[in-house]
């Protein structure tokens, strides 16, 4: 493949659609192959922004804006990187000849848990728990009688948790109503999804770049309220489990099609594998691969999308925790401890300009044997404060 030099007139471009931390680290990698970069983000001065070549600051949700952006630009490469995106506008520019990663229609399944759970359950035939879409908080209490107590709760459109709850009765209906139709994104209509008896829940990191796919160590991870906060490398599971899990993975990438790196979500149980979710780009949880690979995630997902050899070694285990704000400040400042920068621990700290309570500011990074590593995280991450 030959590299050019950006800001050129033959510059190989890329754009990002969504200008977040984990798009930063793309905008890095892209920049380490001679890439020129455009981020575009609904507010000024989103991670990515402060690394790309050029930014814009637009509604992500309005389909003429994006699409004029694109047009003026005309990158090589678009790389959504949110949900909360005009996916009109995503197919437009693919039938202008604009090349969207992995593909409009891997993306518009994605973003939207009906599509893609009745994709991957009825299309493909995954095992999946059982569930039900409702679009009125009577329908979510019939069916959450249906599938049974507890169930879980979620927007059929939302980001990084927001909306979802279990409801444990059926007292807890009304509150797991109001929380989903609060929720950033589309909330007029909700799954309703049976509680899965899992032992644990693994991100299956799958990149493909046209020609073969690859996996990453599997990556166990603790979620609260929906959202990462620990995440850990690798997952100590069967042989079995992990074959089907990496079977079920290139299932449903191969049927999304595309190129890139995907993070699919499962629901482990014994040697049983559940399909839960999928994204079609770097996963929150996959940032651990910052410190146990020699190409992360964020590498691999430029590669696969580059069409690049998808060989990496993994130095070792390790985890990551996640720092979130307690506090709303116009001026953020992220206090951090010396004691987490370390011959075996860093910290990446993710210059966001407004912090409120549950927002992530910062990851801390341990590499260490598995258990080592996620006890030292949870200890290093109360070392991070708010200033």
């Amino acid at each position: 493949m030959q590299f050019s030099a950006p800001l050129k007139s033959n510059s190989k471009k890329i754009m990002l659609l969504g200008s977040g931390e984990l798009g930063k680290e793309v905008i890095i990698e892209a920049q380490r192959l001679g890439l020129e970069t455009i981020a575009v983000d609904r507010y000024e001065n989103a991670r990515a922004h402060h690394v790309a070549h050029r930014s814009y600051v637009v509604n992500m949700q309005d389909k003429d804006a994006i699409l004029e952006i694109i047009r003026r630009e005309k990158p090589d490469y678009i790389l959504p990187e949110i949900e909360a995106i005009s996916i009109d506008a995503l197919f437009e520019a693919e039938k202008e000849g604009f090349n969207v990663i992995p593909n409009a229609d891997a993306v518009s399944k994605t973003m939207n848990r009906k599509k893609i759970r009745t994709f991957a359950a009825e299309e493909l035939g995954l095992k999946t728990g059982p569930y039900k879409f409702v679009t009125t908080e009577n329908g979510m209490l019939e069916a959450a009688k249906e599938l049974g107590f507890p169930c879980v709760i979620k927007p059929v459109m939302s980001s990084s948790g927001h909306g979802q709850s279990v409801a444990r009765s059926e007292s807890d209906i009304p509150n797991s109503w109001e929380m989903a139709k609060e929720a950033r994104g589309d909330a007029s209509e909700l799954i309703v999804e049976a509680f899965v008896d899992f032992d644990y829940e693994i991100t299956m990191l799958t990149a493909r770049n046209g020609k073969e796919t690859v996996y990453c160590e599997p990556i166990g991870h603790e979620q609260r309220d929906g959202d990462y906060v620990f995440s850990w490398q690798p997952m100590q599971m069967s042989e079995l489990a992990k074959k089907r899990s990496q079977e079920m993975a290139k299932t449903i990438t191969d049927g999304l099609g595309g190129q890139g790196l995907f993070g699919v979500e499962l629901f482990i149980k014994g040697d049983e594998v559940y399909f839960s979710e999928v994204s079609p780009r770097p996963h929150d949880t996959g940032m651990v691969t910052l410190i146990t690979q020699s190409q992360s995630e964020f590498a691999l997902h430029l590669r696969a999308v580059l069409g690049l050899p998808l060989g990496f070694t993994f130095y070792g285990a390790g985890a990551s925790a996640a720092f979130k704000s307690e506090v709303h400040n116009y001026a953020p400042v992220v206090d951090v401890d010396d004691s987490l920068f370390t011959d075996n621990s860093f910290v990446r700290v993710f210059s966001k300009p407004e912090a409120h309570k549950g927002r992530r500011l910062a990851v801390a990074l341990v590499f260490d044997e598995v258990e080592k590593a996620l006890e030292k995280s949870r200890e290093l991450i109360t070392k991070i404060k708010d200033a």
